[in-house]
């Protein structure tokens, strides 16, 4: 079963190489940053790597609390935002190279058809084996 819908597939496997993880710091305050990141379409995760990462906020943070979301979005011209956010248990992986797992809990997605420009469809997920 796909957690993603064909246009949700669609979009995140074509070009967009960039998104936006949200993490909450040890305070309370929560904390984003800019990264690239993979889909494993197999196991239906986001993968997130990076420079250092281990050493990163985000990581660490991954590490103490199992929680993130990540946000993969563009703007069509004139103005047509569109994009996908993905919350979920998060995984902090050390071996064999650090990288950041989410798996998704709850899926929002908008502007990603032409028939919902300008509504959000928003969904509870399982993730079979998480």
């Amino acid at each position: 079963m796909n957690l993603f819908t064909d246009a949700e597939l669609t979009y995140m496997t074509s070009e967009r190489h960039l998104a936006r993880i949200a993490t909450v710091g040890r305070d309370g305050t929560p904390h984003i940053a800019p990264v690239g990141w993979t889909l494993d379409r197999e196991k239906q995760f986001i993968e997130v790597g990076g420079h250092s990462l281990a050493a990163t906020k985000k990581f660490k943070d991954i590490v103490r609390t199992g929680r993130a979301a990540i946000v993969i979005d563009d703007v069509l011209p004139p103005w047509q935002p569109r994009g996908i956010e993905i919350r979920g248990r998060a995984e902090a992986v050390e071996d064999p190279k650090p990288l950041i797992r989410i798996y998704p809990e709850r899926i929002v997605a908008w502007g990603l058809d032409d028939s919902d420009m300008g509504s959000r469809n928003a969904r509870n997920v399982e993730i079979g084996g998480a």
